[in-house]
């Protein structure tokens, strides 16, 4: 399996984000990278596909916001091309940019059916090869030293040639946010899983049933960590499952993952890294603060975390 081509999804606007998410995609909005540069977070994650081998990106984006992300990075490129003349740094981004424009493709979600549905809409441009998934609203930060993380999994696909989706152990407080798993684990092989079973969100009491993972510390499950490595079989699942539905049903993606690790060879991969959901309350600050003690300005960050710290304690009393 040669995995060249991404799909990230991109087209919900971002509620908890009100009002900035309603007035701008909140994959456009800016992260300070540890390069120490602001990027729009959509242009830190295609960064992170190019950086695994990915050669071309289709975009899932709402109705009339294909010209506004391609306005946005055409400004930015010119800003800091006019703005900073020959300067290297302005210069090396101008070009990432204009990487990013010629090898992106749009495919318009014309209509809010959920999930499942947007990576669905993704089926022409996939044509038949497999592809790895992100989110538009997740970042990610490699704890690997040679590989971020997106390279971890699709390293996985390749050599053992089937879907794989990452995944990373998530306090039982938190698992109601995401896809949690079951599965059994590879003998001799570190954190890889053969996947069983899926449940999108799941209660405590559920998970505790029907989820609990030999060798977890107590307490964490193996969850979703926005990124899937697919076989493009996934769409012909996705198909079957939507005929099942009523018109107008919200279509997960979840269920039809479930049918494929029924049906396929379908590994999990527990990733080096940690992912930051934008989408929930504080998520944007946390990969900021996070970024940023990855990043080149590390020292000033952390000097600076320490004295609000302080000065809060203080205040306090």
């Amino acid at each position: 399996m040669q995995v060249k081509k991404a799909v990230i999804t991109a087209a919900a606007r971002g509620g908890r984000l009100y009002p900035v998410g309603d007035t701008v995609q909140k994959a456009m909005l800016p992260i300070a990278d540890i390069d120490g540069i602001h990027k729009p977070v959509l242009q830190i994650i295609a960064e992170e596909a190019f950086d695994s081998g990915i050669e071309e990106i289709c975009i899932i984006c709402a109705p009339g916001d294909q010209q506004r992300y391609l306005r946005a990075f055409e400004t930015l490129k010119s800003n800091l091309l006019e703005a900073f003349g020959d300067v290297d740094w302005a210069t090396r981004q101008a070009n990432k940019i204009s990487h990013l424009l010629n090898h992106l493709t749009f495919v318009v979600q014309e209509e809010t059916l959920g999930y499942g549905h947007a990576v669905y809409c993704a089926k022409d441009f996939v044509a038949g090869e497999p592809f790895i998934l992100m989110l538009g609203d997740h970042l990610y930060l490699s704890d690997h030293q040679q590989l971020n993380c997106a390279a971890q999994l699709l390293q996985l696909a390749e050599k053992e040639d089937c879907s794989v989706s990452a995944v990373n152990a998530t306090r039982e407080h938190l698992i109601h946010q995401y896809g949690t798993i079951y599965g059994q684990y590879l003998a001799g092989r570190q954190g890889v899983y053969m996947l069983e079973k899926i449940i999108e969100k799941p209660s405590i009491s559920q998970a505790e049933l029907e989820l609990m993972m030999p060798g977890q510390r107590a307490g964490y499950y193996l969850c979703f960590f926005g990124m899937h490595v697919l076989d493009a079989a996934i769409f012909d699942v996705l198909e079957r499952y939507m005929t099942s539905l009523e018109p107008g049903t919200d279509i997960q993606l979840t269920p039809s993952l479930q049918i494929l690790a029924e049906e396929k060879k379908y590994l999990a991969l527990e990733v080096s890294g940690r992912r930051f959901n934008l989408g929930i309350d504080l998520g944007w600050l946390e990969a900021q603060i996070a970024f940023g003690l990855e990043g080149v300005n590390s020292t000033h960050l952390l000097t600076s975390i320490v004295n609000q710290l302080a000065t809060a304690k203080l205040r306090k009393g």
